[in-house]
């Protein structure tokens, strides 16, 4: 793909290499174990998942916020929910590279900052020996590489996302909306999985009920790539003309606090990524 001389710059161009550079280094190797027999490693237990697996009477020493209502109400006796445990470290990583986030004020695009901060989520996923997929979406078909693990994998979706960037530069824009590749999000990630959503503040337009649907069962984090004109504009006054009729005002700055709420109360994690975040 022919990306323009006036685009191949960083931070306009997305790169392989760079989001390769954002593995962090190894500390310490694992330690294999001398033989497959089990509590030849020690290893975390994983924690109550989101899958029922059923609803009891209570007994003592059960979780008090676990009791059932219905349940309860229903009997005459308290009941409480257990729930399987969360075995599967699945992550997908969804990068928007629609054309609103193919701006920036800064050192780097809305969108390459989104794709440096996924990928660093990646890394993690990877370092504690999880499955990662990858699902940008941009003008054409979303582009889709599913989880695996290990640091080829890695590989392959940091290519991935360079291959989505330099597809997204090319392309004009259109009236994409996210709400079918977050269906497909539900698709790929399990119960109990992980998905990383990075998109800018109006990139979340019309999917509430896609976004609810995505979030129960699974930890859905949405991480909103700010810019610094967004999170700090100029003082000055500024001129707008269309041409004909021209205009004087001041830039507010963006108060992210109404949209953050409103993503918890579709169940979804926000994560606000400032343009001070040296990505």
């Amino acid at each position: 793909m022919t990306i323009p001389a006036a685009l191949d710059h960083p931070g306009l161009r997305l790169t392989m290499a760079e989001l390769m550079s954002l593995r962090p280094p190894d500390r310490m190797q694992r330690q294999r174990p001398a033989s497959r027999r089990a509590g030849a490693i020690p290893a975390r237990v994983a924690g109550q998942g989101m899958d029922l697996r059923e609803i009891r009477a209570f007994a003592d020493g059960d979780d008090l916020r676990r009791i059932d209502p219905a349940a309860t109400a229903r009997t005459g006796q308290l009941h409480v929910r257990s729930f399987h445990e969360d075995r599967d470290d699945s992550t997908l990583l969804v990068a928007d590279f629609r054309h609103p986030m193919l701006w920036g004020t800064g050192t780097a695009l809305r969108s390459v900052r989104a794709a440096r901060h996924l990928a660093m989520l990646g890394w993690r996923a990877v370092g504690r020996g999880g499955s990662v997929g990858l699902l940008v979406v941009g003008e054409d078909a979303p582009l889709v590489v599913n989880p695996a693990a290990g640091v080829s994998h890695m590989q392959e979706i940091a290519s991935a996302l360079a291959r989505g960037h330099d597809a997204a530069l090319t392309r004009r824009a259109g009236a994409v909306t996210l709400v079918p590749a977050l269906a497909r999000a539900m698709r790929m990630v399990p119960p109990g999985g992980r998905v990383h959503l990075a998109t800018g503040p109006e990139g979340l337009a019309d999917a509430d009920a896609a976004l609810t649907r995505l979030a129960q069962g699974r930890r859905f984090e949405v991480h909103v790539i700010l810019d610094p004109a967004e999170a700090a504009p100029p003082a000055a006054t500024l001129a707008v003309s269309d041409g004909a009729h021209s205009r004087h005002g001041r830039l507010s700055p963006f108060d992210p606090q109404p949209l953050l709420a409103h993503l918890r109360r579709l169940g979804a994690h926000p994560d606000l990524v400032g343009a001070d975040d040296g990505r």
